[in-house]
C-alpha cells in the first residue's frame, strides 16, 4: 500500500482533468486537518472553515455528509489495513471550465480527499521548541481572500524555498507594511505583560483552524485575545511566542533568525487545554 492515498469524486483515482480550474488558476480551497485513532481531529470545526471559505470565493461547499462519506470510502479501501494516524487534506474547487479566467455560469465542484503519513518531527520540538527564520518573500494585500486557504499558495512556497538551514523549523512571513502576518504553515501568537495577542488577517494572511481553536479556548476563559498589527520587534521582545497548526499542534518559539526568544511553557499547556496528543 502506497503512503499516499486519493479520492476525487468519490472515486479511488489518482488525477483530475487538466481543465479543472483548480489546477488551471488554483480556483478553490483546501484544509489539512490530522486522523487520529481514524478520526478527523476537530471535523466540526474544519467543515464549518470549508463552508465560510467556499462562500467567500462564490463555491457551494459539498455538504458534511456527502465529504464524510468519501473519507470513509477513502479509508475503507486500504487492502483492510487500518490507517488511524496521519494526514488528511480536503481540496474543493470550482470543478471543470472552458478557457478564460470568468466562472462558468452553472459549475460542479471537484471534490479531492488525499490521505497521506504524519510527517516525522524531531520529539525535541515539544520539549525545547523551535526557531523561526524571517523569510524575504512578503505577502500581498488581498482583502478579498485575506483569511481563506485558497489554493494559490506561491507565496508561501516561494517563502518555505528560502529555508535552507536545518535549524530552522519554519518562516516568519511579513506583508509589505512590514507588519508579521503568520508563519509559513502556520499562525503566530505571543504574550506580553498578560496580554495575549495574534496578528491581525484583514489584508491577508490564513486563518487557520487551530488558531480558531485557541481563540476560543480563551474565549471560554473570559479572556479576549486581541488581533492587531504586530511587528518583528513585538515578537523579539514578548514574554512568550508560540506557533500553532492543526499538524503539530502548539509550538513554543525559541530564537528566530539568530536572537533568542523569552520562552516559558505556554506551549505546552496550550497543547494540554486543547487535549493535543503529541506524535
Amino acid at each position: 500500500m502506497t503512503s499516499v492515498r486519493y479520492c476525487v469524486n468519490g472515486k479511488l483515482v489518482s488525477g483530475i482533468a487538466p481543465t479543472n480550474r483548480g489546477f488551471a488558476y488554483g480556483d478553490g480551497i483546501f484544509r489539512t486537518m490530522r486522523l487520529l485513532d481514524g478520526e478527523l481531529q476537530d471535523w466540526p470545526l474544519h467543515y464549518q472553515t470549508l463552508v465560510a471559505d467556499c462562500s467567500k470565493i462564490q463555491i457551494v461547499c459539498p455538504s458534511a455528509e456527502l465529504l464524510m462519506q468519501e473519507f470513509k470510502h477513502l479509508m475503507a479501501s486500504a487492502d483492510d489495513e487500518v490507517l488511524s494516524h496521519g494526514i488528511v487534506k480536503i481540496m474543493i474547487t470550482r470543478g471543470d471550465g472552458a478557457r478564460g479566467y470568468a466562472p462558468p455560469a452553472i459549475c460542479e465542484p471537484t471534490r479531492v480527499l488525499i490521505y497521506s503519513a504524519l510527517p516525522v518531527y524531531a520529539p525535541e520540538i515539544y520539549t525545547t521548541g523551535v526557531a523561526l527564520y524571517t523569510c524575504q518573500t512578503r505577502l500581498a494585500s488581498q482583502p478579498l481572500l485575506a483569511g481563506i486557504k485558497h489554493m494559490n499558495r506561491l507565496e508561501n512556497v516561494l517563502a518555505r524555498a528560502e529555508l535552507k538551514d536545518p535549524r530552522f523549523f519554519d518562516g516568519v512571513l511579513r506583508d509589505y507594511d512590514d507588519q508579521v502576518i503568520e508563519a509559513v504553515s502556520g499562525n503566530l501568537f505571543i504574550s506580553k505583560d498578560g496580554l495575549v495577542m495574534t496578528p491581525a488577517l484583514d489584508h491577508c494572511g490564513v486563518a487557520g483552524v487551530m488558531r480558531q481553536k485557541i481563540l476560543d479556548w480563551y474565549k471560554t476563559q473570559g479572556q479576549a485575545v486581541v488581533s492587531t498589527n504586530l511587528f518583528m520587534e513585538n515578537l523579539l521582545v514578548a514574554d512568550a511566542v508560540v506557533v500553532a497548526n492543526s499538524v503539530y499542534g502548539v509550538l513554543q518559539v525559541t530564537q528566530i533568525d539568530e536572537q533568542a526568544i523569552a520562552t516559558n511553557d505556554w506551549a505546552k499547556e496550550l497543547r494540554a487545554h486543547l487535549n493535543y496528543v503529541v506524535h
